[in-house]
């Protein structure tokens, strides 16, 4: 088999890991950011009744695309061509995306971990909630909304309520990357500046802990995430963590919700209420994972290893 591609951003401390893990098994890796096109990142494809063929190029590497054993897909940078005017910029990352892209999302017999376009798919809020409901999870009762009045009648019918962005963008404030959190709403904060676009409104879970569920091809790692915050992500210093079992009928609706956007890895997020019921929360297709292993024994960086490595038995 010919190389594992890993095509993430510079700065990817999980992917780091893995290659590390892969060049100790003597799994050739070509890395790549397509923020490195064109500079120092070219191609040469060609598109026959064969497939797709030719070389990718990198300043260490080139590959020889019909003979990619696997590409490993990790956020990223963006295209620019920041010494082009604007309009002549707008056009040549157009058609970086769709030829460099194109040409990745085609390679013949690769493993996709995961597929971009199923990526994108994906990270979609309310279609990973409705395929979710639709594959056996709970899900809380949720509203998408435009309008005040929608999202305050559905605030005072489910009373504690959380807003969460649909996508979580980077903004800065005086310098510093800043998120929109997740947080609690009353029907009183609700104004008409909700119109301006759409929102994500969900009944808050009265939860005892959360649940992170890795799973890497076949394998599936539950982890219990204990604190007291509403959204753990924001202070992970104030995490205590446990491996456990999920609830009948888990495994079974993990697979289906792959299944369904065709992807190998997922990580899930759940929230474990007074009665020890899971209720979904959400599936990340590019979900960090990493930082779990240490703070566990969970073996997920060979399990990762061993998916892009294509290893079996």
């Amino acid at each position: 088999m010919g190389p594992v591609l890993v095509v993430t951003n510079l700065d990817d401390p999980t992917t780091d890991l893995v290659i590390g893990e892969l060049h100790g098994r003597g799994v050739p890796v070509v890395r790549f950011d397509s923020g490195d096109f064109p500079t120092t990142l070219s191609i040469a494809a060609t598109i026959t009744s064969d497939g797709i063929g030719g070389a990718l190029t990198t300043p260490t590497r080139t590959a020889d695309l019909s003979h990619i054993r696997s590409l490993y897909y990790r956020r990223p940078s963006g295209f620019t061509f920041s010494h082009l005017d604007n309009q002549t910029a707008r056009f040549a990352v157009t058609q970086a995306r769709y030829g460099l892209g194109g040409v990745m999302a085609s390679l013949p017999g690769c493993l996709y971990v995961n597929h971009p376009h199923r990526i994108g798919d994906a990270e979609f809020k309310p279609s990973g909630l409705a395929a979710a409901a639709a594959c056996g999870f709970r899900i809380p009762p949720t509203m998408v909304a435009s309008g005040p009045d929608a999202a305050r009648a559905f605030i005072k019918a489910h009373g504690s309520v959380i807003y969460k962005p649909l996508s979580t963008p980077l903004y800065r404030i005086d310098g510093v990357s800043c998120t929109v959190q997740v947080r609690e709403v009353t029907a009183g904060e609700i104004d008409d500046a909700v119109a301006g676009t759409a929102h994500l409104f969900q009944q808050r879970i009265d939860k005892t802990g959360d649940v992170r569920v890795t799973v890497i091809g076949n394998q599936v790692f539950c982890v219990r995430i204990d604190s007291d915050l509403l959204d753990w992500r924001s202070d992970y210093s104030r995490l205590r963590y446990s491996v456990v079992q999920p609830p009948p009928g888990i495994f079974e609706a993990l697979s289906a919700y792959l299944d369904r956007f065709r992807l190998v890895f997922g990580a899930f997020d759940f929230a474990v209420d007074r009665q020890g019921q899971w209720w979904f929360l959400e599936c990340n297709p590019s979900g960090q994972w990493a930082w779990l292993e240490p703070e566990t024994g969970l073996p997920m960086m060979a399990a990762m290893a061993d998916l892009l490595e294509r290893k079996t038995g």
